[in-house]
C-alpha cells in the first residue's frame, strides 16, 4: 500500500493544540510527551489557554516537525495519555 501523500513538506513548523481537564501538572506531562518527539521543541513558546469556566486548559505547542512518523507518534501519544481530552 502506498504512502498517504502530505501536503506537508518537511521539516516544518507545526501547531499541535492540546486539551485537559484544569488540573495540576497537565501542561507539565504535555510538554514531557513533546520533548520526547520534538527534543528542540522550546518549553518557553509554550501557549496556555484557559476555558471561559477555567474548567480546561489548552496548551499549543509549535514543534519543528521533521517526518509525518514523527507527528503520528506524538499525537498517538498525547491522544492515549489520562490527562488529554482532545489533540488537534
Amino acid at each position: 500500500m502506498d504512502e498517504p501523500v502530505s501536503a506537508l513538506e518537511y521539516p516544518c513548523d507545526f501547531p499541535i493544540k492540546v486539551m485537559g481537564r484544569m488540573q495540576p501538572g497537565f501542561a507539565q506531562a504535555v510538554l514531557e510527551i513533546v520533548l520526547r518527539h520534538a527534543p528542540d521543541f522550546d518549553a518557553a513558546s509554550m501557549e496556555l489557554r484557559a476555558s471561559k469556566q477555567a474548567r480546561y486548559l489548552s496548551v499549543t505547542c509549535t514543534v519543528r516537525a521533521t517526518s509525518r512518523q514523527q507527528l503520528d507518534a506524538l499525537y498517538r501519544e498525547l491522544c492515549d495519555h489520562p490527562m488529554v481530552v482532545m489533540v488537534l
